[in-house]
């Protein structure tokens, strides 16, 4: 079943710990919200499952529309909705980032900046030496245990956050925790700089293609991409217009880019918006490098306040996606690019 107590936690970091060689091992971080209510956040840093070594990518200009939707800094823990146009995460369906983009790093080493540990603590040491930062954990609430002492950081109640990480595409007996729009993350907004640095983690053994309802791993589907410069994909999103001057309806497109080397039938291709409403590519080839720009119609639509755009091929699996917020669309005819 799906995870229970999803949720985010926004407050602000007060300390750190990092645990060694254990069977589980978690990079610990202590934090506390503007009620004065202390919480743990257990950051996994290896899988129980081989390979154990996760896959990590952080986005230092995060730029999506569920940062919105987050709750107020410092406001404490947040019960979230499983389910799209919330503030909840979904690696796969959300348009996050580029799966392409994510790397592999050994939970502690020696040396320094060569282990998963060394990078969590760049960004957790950064917020806690920044008072006016403000740190969103997303993923499954534990406690509070009104009695119990936090086994780490030793405060009263034990609370806290854990499964910050993909919680969907999972095997074996972790394959129980799945679900859509329930995935784990480290989000952290820095007023001065007007910036959000965002850091996601998963485990190799996850599938990247998953059940839109269930959240398990779909058979017989391709792997996750690997080539950050798109090569392994031949079509990929590359701009769009979500607001075209003039009242509406308005004419939206998205333009998409042929990145191969032949022609690519684009019979049975479609593009997709936040709410899935699919929207056809004209049937016929697409030539290598050549672009399309297709207009939206029959329900498909992109709105103003930020969204997401999925790229789908002909099984209806998932390609490429991307998301826009609301002050990219704020400019009227303006072409967003991706």
């Amino acid at each position: 079943m799906p995870l229970k107590n999803y949720g985010v936690l926004a407050a602000t970091a007060v300390e750190r710990r990092r645990e060694g060689a254990t069977d589980t091992p978690h990079y610990q971080i202590h934090l506390r919200d503007a009620q004065g209510t202390d919480y743990r956040a257990a950051v996994n840093v290896q899988s129980q499952q081989s390979p154990s070594d996760l896959l990590y990518v952080v986005v230092d200009d995060f730029r999506h529309p569920l940062t919105a939707l987050l709750p107020a800094a410092g406001s404490g823990w947040t019960d979230l909705p499983s389910k799209p146009g919330t503030a909840s995460l979904d690696f796969i369906r959300g348009n996050l980032f580029d799966p392409a983009a994510l790397r592999t790093l050994p939970p502690d080493a020696p040396g320094a900046d060569n282990d998963l540990a060394d990078l969590l603590d760049h960004y957790v040491q950064r917020a806690i030496n920044d008072p006016a930062a403000a740190v969103y954990l997303i993923g499954q609430r534990f406690g509070p245990e009104p009695t119990i002492p936090d086994k780490v950081f030793g405060f009263t109640p034990g609370n806290g956050v854990h499964d910050i990480h993909m919680n969907q595409g999972n095997s074996g007996r972790f394959r129980a925790d799945d679900g859509v729009y329930q995935d784990g993350g480290l989000l952290i907004h820095l007023p001065a700089e007007d910036r959000w640095i965002a850091v996601f983690l998963a485990f190799q053994s996850q599938a990247w293609h998953t059940d839109d309802a269930t959240g398990h791993a779909l058979p017989d589907t391709p792997p996750r991409p690997t080539d950050p410069t798109g090569h392994d994909t031949a079509l990929r999103i590359v701009a769009a217009v979500v607001n075209p001057v003039g009242p509406a309806p308005e004419d939206e497109t998205v333009t998409v880019l042929n990145t191969s080397a032949v022609p690519v039938d684009l019979a049975g291709w479609h593009l997709a918006d936040q709410a899935k409403h699919r929207l056809a590519l004209p049937a016929g080839p697409l030539a290598a490098g050549a672009v399309l720009t297709v207009h939206g119609a029959g329900g498909f639509e992109l709105g103003n306040h930020g969204g997401a755009i999925t790229l789908l091929d002909p099984s209806g699996l998932k390609v490429h996606g991307v998301a826009y917020t609301a002050r990219q669309a704020a400019a009227e005819g303006r072409t967003i690019t991706f």
